[in-house]
């Protein structure tokens, strides 16, 4: 009698290790589906093109054979009027906004700001707390995904705009005062140079700057560096779709906004 309880605990000690295993298995393949879904919706929302549903919607024309040939508020504008800029400005920002709240929210994660994945927030438990930070770098895999989508866009031949509003967007969720830092230097840059191109291109590489200043004087970023990838890895983006633009402005022959 006795080595049969010896035995039917040894089984139920097993059957429950093996069902654990079986949970753990199953929550990793969870996990890993989500961050598919994340970075592929993140990438179909940016590859929205707006701006050129926009110009052939009411010019019936396509924007890229303008200006500097991408389909972003600026190159509307030149095409289709400023009213026609100003919406498409707004449309690529709420569709960076958009993928990043919608990977949080696939995510289990705070929409606005960051939940503290310290092991004391998980009651000591370290697997909760890497857990989060995981999600957090899928996050930021979802925010340079969408400026991708909006660069290389899918519907497009991969040719789209230059991320600059779609990171906007991106970055007003996840760093909301670096992005009003960034902005003051993006209008102070085209307020005395007239240059849209230039003023993107300090601001986008400035954003990763204030990110870190923000952490280190005004209050931490939580996480820090999954958050300093994304702003490196979106403003690295942004000078990369900028390069014709680089090109015209030390030959001289950028356009200048009017």
């Amino acid at each position: 009698m006795f080595g049969q309880h010896l035995v039917a605990g040894e089984v139920d000690c097993y059957s429950a290790s093996f069902l654990a295993w079986l949970n753990s298995v199953l929550e990793a393949r969870e996990a890993r589906l989500r961050a598919v879904i994340v970075i592929t919706i993140a990438y179909l929302l940016g590859s929205i093109p707006f701006g050129y549903l926009i110009v052939r919607a009411t010019q019936g024309a396509d924007v890229r054979e303008t200006g500097s040939g991408g389909t972003g508020a600026t190159n509307v504008s030149r095409r289709a009027g400023k009213a026609a800029g100003v919406i498409t400005l707004l449309l690529d920002a709420l569709k960076g906004a958009a993928a990043v709240v919608i990977a949080k929210l696939l995510l289990a994660l705070p929409i606005w700001g960051a939940s503290d994945y310290s092991l004391e927030a998980f009651g000591g438990d370290v697997g909760n707390s890497l857990q989060s930070n995981i999600a957090y770098w899928w996050v930021a895999a979802a925010a340079i995904a969408v400026i991708v989508g909006h660069i290389f866009p899918v519907w497009l031949g991969f040719r789209g705009g230059k991320g600059v509003a779609t990171g906007v967007g991106v970055f007003l969720v996840l760093t909301p005062l670096a992005v009003v830092f960034a902005g003051v230097i993006f209008v102070l840059v085209v307020w005395r140079t007239r240059y849209v191109s230039l003023g993107s291109i300090v601001g986008a590489v400035a954003i990763p700057l204030f990110v870190f200043l923000q952490s280190a004087f005004i209050r931490p970023v939580v996480p820090l560096v999954p958050m300093m990838c994304a702003t490196v890895g979106g403003a690295a983006l942004i000078v990369f779709a900028h390069r014709e633009n680089i090109g015209r402005l030390l030959s001289g022959t950028e356009n200048k906004f009017k």
